[in-house]
């Protein structure tokens, strides 16, 4: 396996595999990847679209998506700051988030009942 990263731009090459083997999950899949990001008639911006795509791929941490939707919110018209706030807004609710979940874990650690006293 020399030579071969964990995600690589190419990758998504092999979405015809996954394709051959479950068709008619993936092209739904499509479908619905094409009606909630490309959909001209929604009420939301391109620019807007993109950037809530790019932050969402920032918490989910999805290399490709990170890729297109990066890609495609400068196509959009971003510019670095909205791109730079964006990407500190998504930073900030994933810490947030290891934060509340710690609550969580402080609750289990006590037991569930005994937690709320």
């Amino acid at each position: 396996m020399l030579g071969m990263s964990y995600h690589e731009h190419t990758d998504p090459k092999f979405a015809a595999k996954i394709r051959a083997g479950a068709p008619a999950a993936f092209d739904a899949w499509m479908k619905f990847n094409q009606a909630s990001l490309r959909n001209e008639d929604g009420v939301l911006s391109r620019k807007t679209v993109e950037l809530l795509a790019v932050a969402v791929a920032l918490t989910t941490q999805c290399p490709y998506c990170l890729e297109d939707h990066s890609n495609a919110a400068r196509e959009a018209g971003v510019t670095e700051e909205e791109l730079a706030e964006t990407i500190m807004v998504a930073a900030t609710l994933r810490a947030g988030a290891g934060l509340a979940h710690g609550f969580v874990a402080e609750k289990f650690s006590h037991g569930a009942e005994k937690a709320a006293d």
